[in-house]
Order: C-alpha cells, then structure tokens, then sequence
C-alpha cells in the first residue's frame, strides 16, 4: 500500500510519524512519501521535499512565497496524477494541502485531511471548499466534528496526540531539581518557536519578567527554546533587560519546564494546549504583524472572542489572553502575579484542566490510521 503525506513543520511531523508506526503496524507492506519533516525521513516517508518548505504564518507575510508554493503543489500534484497512491493524507497545512486535495480527489486519488483547520474561528467559508477537497476529515477537538456535521461533511472526532503523549509523571519539585531552580515561584516563560514571535513578544515577556522580580524578589524563570536561533535573540533580550541570571534556558525539554512552573508565560500557540494538558495555569499572550493585524481585526474575519484552545474547551474561559497592544509589560505582570498570589484558584484551573485531558485522551494515533485504512479499503473497492 503506498500512501502520500504532506506535513507542514514540526507540529505537523510530529502527528504524521505517529500516524505512519500505527500504520506500519497493522500494514507491514505500507509505504510513504511527500513532503516530510525528520521524524517522517526517519520513520521511512521518502522525502520528495522538506517540511520546513510549507512554514510560513501571518495573513500578509505568506504572500512573497506563494509563486514558490503554488509551484510546489502543482510538481508533487502531478507526480501523484501520474502514479496515484492508495490514499492521500494531508496533515495540517491547509493553505496549501486543501488545493492539492482538491485536484488529487478530482482525478480519482482518495483524501484525508487530518487536522482539521480553524474553520469554525476564521473564513468560515472554507467549510465549502474543504467538502470540496477531503473525502474525510479527522478533528482532535469534539466541537470541530459537530461543525462539520452540520455542514454535512465526513468527518470524525479522533482526540488529540497530546493528551496521549503529554508525560504524567513529572513531579514540580523533580523538574525544578532537575533544572537547578532553587526558588520557592518559578515561572515557565515561553515566547514562541519562531523567530518572528520571539523578535515581538520577546521583548514584552522580558519586561514582564522583570517587574515581577521587582514584586516576587524569590522567582525564577525557566524557558525551552526549540532552536540556537531562538534561544540566542531571547538571551540578548533579557540581557537588555538586566535579567539573564534569573533565568534558566533549555534547549527544548519543554514538558520538564512547564512541569518545574507554578505559572506558565507564553504566546499563543500549542504550548498554551501543553500546559493546559499537564494541569498549569497559564498567562497568553500574542503580537502580529501591524497589517494582520487590521485585516483580522478590522475586516473581522476572526470570529472568535477567545484564541487559546483551553479557553475553547473549558466550560469558562481560564487563560488570561492579550493580544497586540494588549499584551504590556504591566498587564501580563499582573496577570501572572494575580495568579501567583491564589493558590486556590491554579487548584481549581488544575482540576479543570486535567479533566480536559481525560476528555481528549482517545488513542489518536491509532484512530487516525483505521480511519486512513478502512477509507483507502473503503474507496479502493
């Protein structure tokens, strides 16, 4: 059985490795390949090009690489035309996977898009055009398939990798011994893993940090930094501030981070899931580019009052979120120490959260890759 995937950076790698050991498991034969992050290569998908190529964010910035793009789609499009796989999977990335599902499901190839996008959130419409490309979508939160139900599109609820894969045996005390963090408030500050967001809310969380030094003289801080690059632009920010001593930075190690913090800081992104999954009260912030900015704002193509997904699973809202000029060095200090300062209330979040957990802890992997199976079967026959 020869399967296509295309992946879009590191989240995306990471859920199609998962789904590729499940697969090889009840199908010894199976084969992969597209575009693939590391985790893929090693796991066996031939790379026709790297993952890294479809990592772009923002409503404007993208727009100098779609020539590149667009030229891209249309060489493995083709390829695939040529000598159809049994089944294609289109992980994330929609911007660019939905076009290629689209064509792939025109000519006959049989598509799964596997996460779905934030349909429900932003340019609601796409809903059409996702009937359009997938033969079946898989969702990893429970509103997303009650979405698509009443848009009359497949799809099915499988649960989220995290909740399967987040350790649950890390203890606080463990991790901060275990990260040389001797102070009785720790802090998790994490302004993002691309370079774009650490250049923005880096600045911001390090001014943050240094306010609540002057209020909490015991804190810590500890960040994981996913890359050199990102590591060494947030350093030179806390240096600016006069900081660095007070922080521990770790190359990756995220869950022992966020598991050593009373508090977590960070942007919005899959961290703010992270946390939620290992039981921590958290503070989120985010800052865009100025024209995606106004374009989401303004035109209101964001249809959300909240953006952290713990804040859209919970029955009431428990991250405090600041966006753009929102997010001051005040407001998030303030935030962060009005939660420092109530036990009972990160009890409470804890709890919540961690129900979250069970809620989403389905086997996701395993799900993923009957469906995959039983729909290539399904369509083949």
């Amino acid at each position: 059985m020869r399967i296509g995937l295309v992946a879009g950076e590191a989240s995306g790698d990471l859920l199609a490795v998962g789904l590729m050991r499940k697969i090889q498991k009840r199908r010894p034969d199976a084969t992969f390949e597209g575009v693939a992050g590391p985790l893929m290569q090693a796991a066996g998908c031939a790379a026709w090009e790297s993952a890294e190529a479809l990592s772009v964010m923002g409503f404007v910035e993208p727009l100098t690489e779609i020539p590149r793009l667009l030229k891209l789609r249309r060489q493995i499009g083709g390829r695939w035309i040529q000598t159809p796989p049994d089944v294609f999977v289109g992980i994330d990335a929609p911007d660019f996977n939905l076009g290629l599902e689209k064509r792939l499901r025109k000519n006959g190839i049989t598509t799964v898009h596997y996460v779905s996008p934030s349909v429900w959130a932003w340019r609601q419409g796409r809903v059409r055009k996702i009937a359009r490309a997938a033969d079946k979508v898989l969702c990893l939160l429970p509103f997303e398939k009650e979405f698509y139900d009443r848009h009359d599109v497949s799809a099915e609820f499988i649960g989220h990798p995290l909740a399967d894969n987040i350790p649950e045996d890390l203890d606080r005390m463990e991790e901060r011994a275990r990260n040389g963090l001797g102070a009785t408030r720790v802090i998790a500050v994490m302004p993002g893993s691309r370079v774009a967001e650490v250049t923005r809310i880096g600045p911001i969380f390090a001014a943050a940090a240094s306010r609540l030094i002057e209020r909490y003289p015991d804190i810590e801080f500890i960040s994981p930094l996913v890359t050199s690059r990102t590591r060494k632009l947030f350093e030179g920010q806390l240096v600016k501030e006069g900081i660095e001593k007070r922080f521990t930075l770790t190359d990756g190690a995220t869950y022992s981070a966020i598991s050593a913090a009373d508090v977590v800081l960070l942007a919005f992104g899959t961290a703010a899931l992270e946390a939620a999954l290992m039981g921590r009260s958290m503070v989120a912030a985010y800052c865009v580019a100025p024209l995606s900015y106004f374009i989401g704002a303004t035109l209101g193509v964001v249809k959300l009052t909240h953006f952290t997904l713990p804040n859209l699973l919970t029955p009431e809202p428990l991250v405090p979120e600041f966006l753009q000029h929102a997010a001051s060095p005040v407001a998030l200090c303030d935030a962060v120490g009005g939660l420092l300062d109530d036990a009972e209330r990160r009890s409470d979040i804890e709890q919540t959260f961690l129900a979250l957990k069970q809620e989403l802890k389905r086997g996701a992997d395993e799900r993923a890759a009957a469906a995959v199976l039983q729909i290539a079967v399904e369509r083949k026959h």
